[in-house]
């Protein structure tokens, strides 16, 4: 870690204590956390969702002109899937340090690395000017870009439940969770803006001007990062001078059940997003669909995931993780079918519907409670490469490829949907078996 940055993390005020002392999420420190949390992953979910956006409705025109249609959005699909297969690398880089020197030093530099891959691809020259260079470049960028968001999400969600009281660790974990549809509804809209403002140029250049404003997000995310403490939890383990250990070694020798039926759990909700959002996306598109008006309800279905993940992480302090995700998934299970149906058939108002059902309700459902869910089936010690081993290994396996996965059945089988059904309902049947095969994380005191 650089010297820097080791000082500017070094200089935040004192770690909060709510572990001991108040049952409220309503103190200065805590809502400095929870902001945190918020704040700064949506926007690194802001770039990583703009970029899922732009591979549905751009990179396949500008970095794969030279391919067929179909073949030319698989091929960006495969680039959006390059991000997903790097962020269980990150993950692991970020956890293991995340694990042994803090929580808050490695968030920001998930943030730096995020901003610059960005910034970076809203500079990229395209395969006109350069030739196989782009794609090659898009594709190193996107990698990068995994790498970041990997980092993101463990830190941030153990900012926030290692400082909540344990009646309120999903719902305070909910914040850093709930970052991801507030970052997407911040993509969307403005992919949205600036396609109805350059016209038939956003092909061209339009495209770039959401990658750009990166910059300015990433600032004012730093600003805020930097004000907040390390966790009480990683604070005390600190003290205790406990012999620093290889966290993916002690996570993959101890507890290597809790990672692959986390990660199995997590593919529900992850499935939900890679088909609704990027491929029902492109789907909706290209079956002339107004592009302007599925970004907005794609946004429209963002806010009410945003809701939704607040809401059942609320209510899963109440009643127990397992209930609400069991309810969700059965949901999804039932409704996959017909949402498939809705998506396909050519319409804005079928895209409507199924992106408010399928993305608001189902995956916000799915959404809230997960990332508490994760993180109570490891130890303080190892809690960050573990949580994040299984909830990126998850968005490999249920987002990254399942744009591609979607795609190539629908080749394969003349362009039905039966296929696709089949393997959404697999995906969050298998996901709501795993968590039925958990204990009650609502009842465990974590050390």
């Amino acid at each position: 870690m650089s010297e820097s940055l080791t000082t500017v993390t070094q200089s935040a005020p004192s770690a909060p204590q709510h572990q001991s002392g108040s049952e409220s999420l309503n103190t200065k420190d805590m809502r400095r956390i929870l902001a945190s949390s918020f704040i700064g992953s949506a926007i690194e979910y802001y770039d990583f969702i703009l970029y899922a956006t732009a591979a549905s409705i751009v990179f396949n025109t500008v970095f794969f002109a030279n391919l067929s249609p179909a073949f030319g959005l698989f091929a960006s699909f495969a680039t959006l899937a390059a991000g997903y297969l790097a962020r269980p690398l990150g993950g692991i880089v970020f956890g293991h340090f995340g694990d042994k020197v803090g929580r808050k030093k490695m968030l920001v530099l998930s943030m730096l690395l995020m901003g610059a891959s960005t910034v970076l691809i809203g500079l990229l020259p395209t395969t006109a000017v350069i030739g196989i260079l782009a794609p090659v470049l898009l594709v190193t960028l996107r990698v990068i870009q995994g790498v970041a968001v990997g980092g993101e999400w463990g830190g941030a969600a153990l900012m926030a439940l290692e400082s909540a009281p344990q009646k309120k660790r999903g719902l305070a974990t909910s914040f850093a969770t709930a970052g991801g549809p507030a970052g997407a509804v911040l993509a969307t809209l403005v992919v949205s803006l600036t396609s109805a403002l350059t016209g038939d140029a956003f092909l061209q250049w339009g495209w770039r001007i959401p990658f750009l404003l990166s910059a300015v997000l990433i600032a004012v995310g730093m600003i805020i990062r930097l004000k907040v403490a390390e966790t009480p939890m990683f604070q005390k383990l600190q003290e205790a001078g406990e012999k620093k250990r290889m966290p993916l070694f002690d996570v993959l020798r101890n507890h290597p059940r809790a990672v692959v039926v986390a990660l199995i759990a997590t593919m529900s909700f992850y499935a939900c997003q890679g088909i609704l959002t990027v491929w029902g996306v492109s789907i909706a598109v290209g079956n002339g669909v107004d592009r302007s008006g599925v970004l907005n309800w794609k946004a429209a279905g963002a806010v009410l995931t945003l809701i939704m993940c607040f809401y059942t992480a609320r209510l899963s302090d109440r009643v127990g993780r397992r209930k609400v995700l069991t309810v969700a998934g059965i949901t999804g299970i039932v409704l996959a079918y017909p949402l498939l149906i809705l998506l396909s058939n050519g319409t804005l108002w079928g895209f409507a519907v199924a992106i408010v059902v399928g993305n608001g309700i189902v995956q916000g459902a799915l959404f809230g409670p997960i990332g508490a869910y994760i993180a109570e089936q490891f130890p303080t010690r190892m809690r960050y490469t573990g949580a994040s081993l299984s909830y990126q290994g998850a968005s490999v396996l249920g987002a990254g490829f399942t744009p591609m996965i979607a795609t190539g059945l629908m080749i394969a089988v003349n362009g039905s949907i039966w296929l696709v059904g089949a393997f959404w309902i697999s995906v969050i049947l298998a996901g709501t078996i795993a968590v039925r095969a958990t204990p009650e994380g609502t009842k465990v005191n974590l050390d």
